[in-house]
């Protein structure tokens, strides 16, 4: 065998590969947007995908390691003054929680620039003490819970 056919060979074979990853890495993307779309939101009587709040182009996934991913999402508040912002990063935190079956870590944000206190609101969302702390209070854990529940849509 020639050496330019075995590099050829193992350049097919290395892209073969890595397009197998990504494509492995898009539908765990996908699983993520069908487990979120579903989310009510506190306010209105519509969905996270009805309001346009959680988009799945806005929704990346890389690999930490061979167990374990990485999940980016951004979302976009309905208002640039939403009140409930935080509320909506909680309930996508504990969706996720609830329902995707293998290791991850998850960095929820808004989008940059949707919101009036943008940082303020990154800051609580991914701070897993004020997390536990939100979802030990019981007012707040059942306005989850209603968000989060699966219906019939």
């Amino acid at each position: 065998m020639s050496v330019s056919f075995l590099t050829s060979l193992f350049t097919e074979l290395y892209l073969m590969s890595n397009q197998k990853e990504d494509e492995e890495l898009q539908d765990v993307a996908s699983t993520v947007y069908d487990v979120l779309r579903l989310i009510r939101d506190p306010e209105k009587d519509a969905t996270l995908e009805d309001l346009a709040v959680i988009r799945e182009d806005e929704i990346q996934v890389s690999r930490i390691n061979n167990d374990k991913y990485f999940i980016a999402i951004k979302f976009v508040p309905t208002v640039s003054h939403c009140s409930l912002a935080t509320l909506i990063g909680l309930c996508v935190r504990e969706k996720l929680r609830r329902s995707l079956p293998y290791p991850y870590k998850v960095d929820i944000k808004l989008a940059p620039g949707s919101h009036d206190t943008e940082d303020e609101v990154n800051k609580q969302i991914n701070d897993k003490e004020r997390v536990a702390a939100a979802l030990e209070n019981p007012n707040l854990l059942k306005i989850v819970e209603q968000c989060i529940v699966e219906n019939d849509y």
